[in-house]
């Protein structure tokens, strides 16, 4: 550490003194100075906030202009010993504000960080409540944060985690099976285990005739979807002519989550994807959302020399650790109108947050989110991201389109979701412990009575290629979806009345109905299988043969509807090499009831678990980063 003490004399205004060597290094022009000054007292933001957290400069080059102005060392806050009891008696809101922290006392003097050691009133103000000379370090805008949000977040961690449930008790997944649920299934159980000792015949007609009921029902409505979704191809929501009559200057202030947890190597191709947004970066309010023991992406991120316009939120470390907590203790520190998530390898088009907000101009003033469509960049790679492919683009093209033309709930996808700011918070944003929160939150939308809107334009992700990581990643939306189902049964008369007869049909066969065919897949090609090589009486002795008929007009006309209908997918993204892939889906059904198998013993044993999916593991080319 550096022995020489910083004096505290007060000399230039805190910004004219960075100003001025922004000046003088010809960094800025004295009108593009104004500009910023100009747009940090819009914002009732701190200069240096601005120049970092909107592009102006990269971290790299502002730490380079701080050091060759003055004789200062930097220090790496996350390898520190903090006095978190000495930073709790200063005020929060001032060291967020000015980016500045109190680290520890060290003989006679007091270690204190800061992102701008030229702004002399901060130095002032620490001394003047400390009342003992300073010893001042340069630290990045990332460590600082790291040490504030560890410092003071816990409260808003806990708001973050237990706000839905305060709120609205019934509405929240932190309870799996609710006592009435659990006597139910104890009794339906008990009910089939004594059919079977009465009469087993005539029981498992009955559930076998059930069960196809069940597919028979739910691949119509698919084809009802898929066709009404296939009108969305006739014509764009948003069209290219409405983006460019868009003016810069009535565009509102774009908020950006970014959760990101142990994916260093993925966050160039975030920043690239942000990088190729059509949008003023000083309305973009971007918040990378960074876990507090995560330090590979801290790390990563604090390193990376590239325009810094976003904003690093270190979400406290508190349980459970998922996605939904870290984007509701996001929310808190998001300024603007309309709020949007991104994953980590996400790429979104580069006009998607001008259609999204053209898109809440044209729809009804119910519609409080917008869906854009989710797809893969590796498409090719191997068969899980071809398959994989071809299920997203019929998802995405043509069933939510086909949920939105026939107004039914949506379950959302898990990124590309556009918000409403106030009617996200009105809903209390996301339930931490459901790990498909964004199809729940799809359907207490529109219990409230609030609708989704979809939008024509497409983020690619990167598609999972390995077996293990995609069944780790699929058991957990599985999981998510029995969670909505068992929330949102909690009171089904109420559930009714909110969503309506239709609303109840479609929530029935997406959200309860998809994990149910999840499991009874296997089972059903166990038997059908068995029969087409044994031959076995047994199965006809049981099983009456127009339960049988059914069974076979399932396995035949119905699973080739469900071929066709994801043949159809490719055609609208001209991907026509995955046509004949089509044909593998019964292979890849099987690899879903594997899932969800694990989803419903993971649902019993370990409900709120955040499977991690492994990004990064690509071998295609990622996005050229470009500079601003």
């Amino acid at each position: 550490m550096p022995e020489e003490l910083l004096s505290s004399e007060s000399g230039t205004s805190p910004n004219q003194a960075l100003q001025n060597l922004l000046l003088r290094e010809r960094v800025f022009s004295k009108a593009q100075l104004e500009e910023i000054e100009k747009h940090a007292k819009r914002e009732n933001l701190y200069f240096p906030k601005v120049l970092l957290f909107y592009g102006h400069i990269s971290r790299t080059d502002y730490e380079i202009l701080i050091k060759r102005e003055i004789a200062i060392h930097k220090i790496d806050l996350l390898m520190q010993e903090i006095d978190y009891e000495l930073l709790s008696t200063f005020d929060q809101t001032y060291l967020q504000d000015k980016l500045v922290v109190p680290v520890r006392r060290d003989a006679n003097s007091l270690i204190v960080a800061m992102v701008n050691p030229l702004d002399e009133e901060v130095i002032d103000t620490i001394y003047n409540r400390i009342q003992m000379p300073l010893k001042i370090y340069y630290a990045t805008d990332v460590d600082i944060q790291w040490v504030l949000n560890k410092a003071f977040g816990q409260e808003l961690a806990s708001s973050a985690v237990y706000s839905l449930f305060t709120e609205d008790e019934r509405s929240s997944a932190i309870e799996t099976f609710t006592l009435p649920q659990t006597l139910s299934m104890a009794i339906i159980g008990s009910v089939f285990i004594m059919g079977l000792a009465i009469d087993a015949a005539t029981t498992m007609t009955i559930l076998m005739a059930l069960v196809n009921l069940l597919y028979l029902f739910s691949i119509g409505f698919k084809f009802v979807l898929t066709l009404a979704g296939a009108r969305f191809e006739l014509y764009e929501s948003v069209t290219q002519a409405e983006v460019r009559e868009l003016e810069s200057k009535d565009l509102p202030i774009y908020s950006v989550l970014l959760p990101v947890y142990r994916e260093p190597e993925v966050i160039e191709t975030l920043i690239a994807g942000l990088n190729q947004l059509d949008y003023p970066k000083d309305k973009l309010d971007i918040k990378i959302l960074l876990e507090e023991e995560d330090f590979a992406t801290i790390d990563k991120i604090r390193n990376l020399k590239i325009p810094s316009h976003f904003e690093c939120i270190v979400v406290p470390n508190m349980q459970p650790k998922t996605k939904p907590k870290a984007c509701n203790y996001g929310l808190v520190f998001c300024r603007g109108e309309i709020v949007t998530i991104y994953d980590a390898e996400d790429i979104p088009e580069s006009d998607q947050l001008k259609k999204a907000i053209i898109g809440f101009k044209k729809f009804p003033e119910d519609v409080i989110c917008i869906q854009a469509q989710l797809n893969y960049f590796n498409a090719n790679e191997n068969f899980l991201t071809r398959m994989f492919t071809l299920e997203y683009s019929y998802w995405f093209d043509y069933m939510l389109p086909g949920m939105d033309r026939l107004n039914v709930p949506i379950p959302l996808g898990g990124t590309s979701n556009h918000f409403i700011k106030d009617r996200l918070v009105e809903l209390n944003a996301w339930d931490p412990f459901n790990v498909t929160e964004d199809a729940d939150l799809g359907i207490r939308a529109y219990a409230k009575g609030y609708k989704i809107g979809t939008i024509n334009s497409t983020t690619y992700e990167e598609a999972n290629k390995r077996t293990a990581s995609w069944i780790r990643q699929r058991s957990r939306w599985v999981k998510g979806y029995m969670q909505t189902f068992l929330v949102h049964m909690r009171n089904p008369l109420q559930l009714y009345n909110r969503i309506g007869l239709r609303g109840m049909f479609a929530f029935f066969l997406f959200i309860g109905g998809t994990p149910a065919t999840f499991l009874i897949n296997l089972p059903l090609w166990i038997l059908f299988v068995l029969w087409l090589i044994f031959k076995p009486t047994w199965i006809s002795d049981i099983f009456p043969a127009w339960v049988l008929y059914i069974s076979l007009f399932n396995l035949l006309i119905g699973n080739s509807m469900v071929v066709y209908m994801n043949m159809l997918a490719v055609f609208r993204r001209r991907q026509y090499n995955l046509v004949t892939f089509a044909l593998l889906n019964p292979m890849y059904w099987i690899l879903h009831s594997l899932a969800a198998y694990k989803a419903l013993w993971q649902l019993i044993v370990n409900p709120f678990y955040w499977e991690k999916t492994t990004h990064g593991l690509t071998t295609y080319s990622k996005p050229e980063i470009k500079s601003l």
